[in-house]
């Protein structure tokens, strides 16, 4: 770190799952403006992969108390970022349900990572969308850990000197925008209207609602299903049945 990014602490998360749900993996790095920089990871299941990548942003920030300045927070997670800086306020508004009337999913991470920003006071903590499998050093290195952890593979956690981190560079990312979205396309949001997905004889539907899945899947063998709320839940099904990268 330089100089000037002395009175920051960088923190750079992201979560792993095989399968949805599955057997998740989590991971973070810090690299604190006293030039110390370590590696913390773990592992839960069953799990997903939302519930993994807040895991990771919780436990960087735990790890970060009494560490001065702010935190500036790196996730490649758009159901992160979107939560924690715009969603969570309308969630909150109504006791945490949804815009449906629903209990907002993941419900008891959410409040804890609203508790533990809250508890770095206004400015304390900042935060950074970085996109994912793009080069990014550290976000890289966070993907590796918590892959691995998933998978219960051997992991070394790094602690040591800013200067010696092995894994390339821990400065802090410039603010980048969400990736804008199509036309008419839908937010990532979980909290969003159910898609309704269902795999017969290799053929994939979706359906906006249960009952035109259910006509479709029930008493029929080797038929899958599953509700989704967002694109990004979507691809993780769609991985899980192997029908995406």
């Amino acid at each position: 770190m330089s100089a000037r990014d002395a009175d920051l602490t960088c923190l750079f998360t992201d979560g792993a799952c095989s399968g949805n749900p599955g057997p998740g993996g989590w991971a973070c790095v810090l690299a604190a403006s006293g030039g110390r920089a370590f590696e913390l990871a773990g592992r839960a299941e069953p799990t997903t992969n939302n519930r993994m990548e807040l895991t990771a942003a919780i436990e960087g920030l735990r790890a970060a108390e009494g560490l001065p300045g702010t935190v500036v927070v790196h996730t490649d997670s758009t159901y992160v970022l979107g939560g924690i800086t715009s969603w969570i306020k309308g969630w909150k508004r109504r006791g945490w349900t949804t815009a449906a009337g629903e209990p907002v999913k993941n419900c008891d991470l959410w409040r804890e990572l609203d508790a533990r920003v809250a508890a770095r006071g206004r400015g304390g903590v900042a935060w950074r969308w970085v996109r994912g499998h793009a080069g990014h050093d550290a976000n890289e290195r966070c993907d590796e850990l918590a892959v691995a952890m998933s998978r219960r593979r051997p992991v070394e956690l790094y602690d040591g000197p800013v200067a010696a981190y092995p894994h390339g560079s821990l400065l802090p990312s410039p603010e980048t925008p969400l990736p804008e979205r199509k036309a008419g396309a839908k937010a990532p949001a979980p909290s969003g209207p159910a898609t309704y997905l269902s795999l017969l004889d290799g053929k994939l539907e979706r359906h906006a609602t249960w009952a035109a899945c259910e006509a479709r899947v029930k008493g029929r063998s080797g038929a899958r299903f599953k509700k989704t709320r967002s694109p990004e839940e979507e691809r993780a099904v769609l991985r899980s049945w192997g029908l995406g990268a």
